[in-house]
């Protein structure tokens, strides 16, 4: 039973076709649904090929920073500082173990921070004006947004040339995706007319499950130009991979989540 993707690569470019680094934001409302999971491996997976890859983590939660074996606690300067203008992005991005792969750490004082972004001028274009100038070498930048659709992830969408949409292959993440594609459309009309979307990548599939097979079949039937050919799989080594401080492409090169981020880099390149 295999996912038919039918007119999906014509959909949409490849997302390094840009003269300057593209900015992706991965993004979903609804936690749980393999987020922060995509943004790290997906990351990994973009550096192992070649393609060196900022990764932004902009969720207050910090997870991304913690998951690539950096303590958020430990870091002097972070995405707060980046976007109320205190540091450059040179001064916050941070080395990580992966070659190719860099950082800018997120920190929970980011949450409370929202509220004092909120009242500067351009509040929505922070990020997009920081990220003017990437580093030398960057070819792709990724932004892990919070679960929400608040100033920090409106941010992102602005800065943004494609948003990538993790779903988790249950009901409840229906509804989120129909509020978030309705999102996409008040963000082109109104801030940002050219963030595309890169495509909506299903996680935590199992195959053996009816439910599975329903969902997939459901979001293909809705979103028929979007949804990604490749297919994440619950996979216990993916769950494992954040608490040694590794993306699943370090931790298990082998394991089959390790080969399926790996897939979605190749999807996403070869459009």
């Amino acid at each position: 039973m295999t996912p038919d993707v039918g007119s999906v690569a014509e959909a949409r470019p490849n997302i390094l076709a840009t003269s300057v680094p593209p900015v992706v934001a991965v993004v979903n409302q609804k936690g749980g649904v393999g987020k922060t999971t995509t943004a790290i491996n997906l990351a990994a997976a973009m550096a192992e090929v070649g393609h060196p890859t900022l990764l932004v983590d902009l969720d207050p939660q910090a997870n991304s920073t913690s998951g690539l074996g950096l303590d958020p606690a430990r870091a002097r300067l972070n995405v707060y500082h980046l976007l109320t203008g205190e540091a450059t992005l040179e001064q916050v991005v941070q080395p990580t173990g992966v070659d190719g792969l860099t950082l800018v750490p997120s920190h929970i004082d980011l949450a409370g921070g929202e509220l004092e972004l909120a009242g500067m001028p351009e509040r929505e274009a922070l990020l997009r004006n920081a990220l003017a100038a990437p580093p030398p070498g960057v070819e792709l930048v990724l932004v892990d947004c919070p679960p929400s659709l608040g100033l920090l992830t409106l941010n992102a969408l602005v800065a943004a040339t494609s948003m990538l949409i993790p779903t988790q292959c249950e009901y409840f993440a229906l509804e989120g995706l129909r509020h978030l594609m309705y999102t996409h459309q008040l963000v082109r009309s109104r801030l940002n007319p050219k963030l595309a979307i890169a495509g909506i990548v299903m996680t935590q599939f199992d195959a053996r499950t009816t439910l599975a097979w329903d969902v997939l079949a459901t979001v293909r039937r809705t979103h028929p130009h979007h949804v990604l050919e490749t297919l994440i799989p619950r996979n216990v080594r993916i769950s494992e991979a954040p608490s040694h401080g590794k993306s699943v492409i370090e931790y298990d090169p082998t394991c089959r989540g390790a080969a399926a981020y790996r897939a979605l880099a190749k999807e996403l390149l070869e459009r």
